[in-house]
């Protein structure tokens, strides 16, 4: 058993899935403070000073007027947080577009690379055994 999942391990695909989410997870922090430093603000710009991640509604317990979303959470109350759920939505837009626009990218230079073996394949380099053998052939008939 320990020989079948050392084996399991081993296998490239395994090894390339665990390096895809270690690199996501990076990638998830970048877009998170993309979203949240750079784009939340700009929307809130435009939108009237709008902040997405403070937004929610209380649905039960006491909260004081004005305060954020992490103190309306620490007095225990139970906090609809939609600003937040807007955030996330925006954060896996964002994340969907990106990974949309580097799987186009890898398929481009997946293809280039694929036309230009078949090229390369096409090309003859001279003449093949069976161009000779009919050469052959043809002169011996004469």
């Amino acid at each position: 058993m320990i020989k079948e999942f050392r084996d399991f391990i081993a296998k490239g695909n395994v090894m390339d899935m665990a390096v895809g989410i270690i690199i996501g997870a990076a990638f998830t922090a970048i877009v998170t403070s993309l979203v949240a430093d750079l784009l939340n603000p700009i929307i809130g710009l435009v939108l009237g000073g709008v902040d997405f991640t403070s937004m929610y509604a209380v649905l039960s317990g006491q909260v004081p007027e004005g305060v954020g979303l992490e103190t309306a959470r620490e007095t225990g109350a139970a906090v609809f947080a939609y600003g937040a759920f807007i955030t996330a939505c925006i954060n896996f837009a964002i994340i969907a577009f990106v990974v949309f626009l580097l799987v186009k990218m890898v398929n481009r230079v997946k293809d280039a690379t694929m036309k230009k073996e078949e090229a390369a394949r096409e090309e003859p380099t001279g003449p093949t055994e069976l161009d000779i053998l009919m050469e052959i052939r043809d002169a011996l008939k004469k």
